[in-house]
């Protein structure tokens, strides 16, 4: 077993998803589906939310959103507290937001990126890990300030 994945699109991403999952699947990821479960249309903060609550609760390792443009799905995200997600069209942005950054969610816009590419850039995020070199440890470390000091507020 590879670890667990959570997953979640709105509608404008629900097709990449369906894709995502059996190919995660395939490579011997757990995947947890939270939707969207149909084309019809739906909200990105919705699917943020339950990817978010996966990773903070310690039910996933990472998540993949997908939405139109995996803009919305990256913005709500953020919002959650430990949650450090960016959309990446690329595999260097995908492995380098994971080694630097240590980024947990990865947002994907169906839109925007091809199948095969998705697959590539998904595979990338999931192979990373966080470097701890001490310029990345510290930068990380402020942003977590940041996020406490908002959120007493």
């Amino acid at each position: 077993m590879q670890g667990k994945v959570a997953i979640g699109a709105d509608h404008g991403g629900f097709i990449l998803k369906g894709i995502i999952a059996r190919y995660l699947a395939g490579k011997g990821y757990e995947v947890l589906d939270y939707g969207a479960h149909s084309a019809e249309p739906s909200d990105y903060p919705d699917y943020a939310r339950a990817v978010s609550d996966a990773i903070r609760s310690g039910r996933a390792d990472r998540g993949v959103l997908i939405c139109g443009s995996g803009v919305g799905a990256s913005i709500a995200a953020n919002k959650f507290p430990g949650i450090r997600a960016a959309v990446c069209h690329d595999s260097f942005s995908a492995h380098q937001g994971v080694e630097d950054d240590d980024m947990n969610v990865l947002c994907l816009g169906e839109r925007i990126i091809g199948q095969e590419l998705a697959k590539e850039v998904v595979a990338r995020f999931l192979a990373a890990r966080f470097s701890g070199a001490e310029r990345h440890v510290r930068r990380l470390g402020k942003v977590r300030k940041i996020e406490q000091e908002f959120m007493k507020s």
